[in-house]
């Protein structure tokens, strides 16, 4: 369902990124850090293999995706949306400031797998106890450089202490 996906998006071959980190995300549970410019395809290349490894039949989150900007927030939700638009039960939400938080409360008691946010929202969410990362198996930090720049560090690390030990983060 997932390459029927990517036929139907027009994707022939896998970036560079892809073709290292997709093997490498589906075969170990070790973390990763990868660099490769804007453009190459970084979103695919953690995206594709998360989705690849959701359990379909747990209506919680197990994927959390943090990235510094609404804007960015927004664009890697809508391609998961369409990476994910041939995978039954798999559904992804995002969360961000400036917008309603009741909407998107409601988003996560619906019960979704896979959440895209920016760290306040997340962080206000995990403290009113809305989003829960007990099922948690991937923790992605999307340009983790510039949310450090941007000063997300206090943010990233009390995330950090709501999520379990065992997870594969990637960079």
């Amino acid at each position: 369902s997932i390459l029927t996906a990517l036929t139907a998006l027009g994707f022939e071959k896998p970036t560079p990124i892809q073709q290292q980190a997709i093997p490498h995300i589906l075969s170990s549970d070790n973390d990763l850090v990868a660099l490769a410019q804007t453009g190459t395809g970084k979103t695919a290349a953690f995206s594709l293999p998360v989705i690849q490894q959701i359990d379909p039949t747990k209506r919680s989150v197990q994927a959390l995706i943090l990235c510094p900007t609404r804007e960015l927030c927004l664009q890697i939700m809508r391609d998961i949306e369409t990476f994910i638009k041939f995978v039954k039960g798999v559904s992804v939400t995002a969360i961000y400031g400036g917008e309603f938080i009741g909407k998107q409360i409601k988003s996560l008691s619906a019960g979704v797998q896979i959440v895209v946010g920016t760290p306040g929202r997340v962080n206000d969410l995990l403290e009113r106890g809305n989003l829960k990362l007990g099922d948690l198996q991937f923790l992605v930090l999307d340009e983790a450089d510039e949310m450090l720049n941007m000063g997300f560090k206090e943010e990233l690390d009390r995330i950090l202490t709501f999520a379990p030990e065992k997870k594969q983060t990637l960079l």
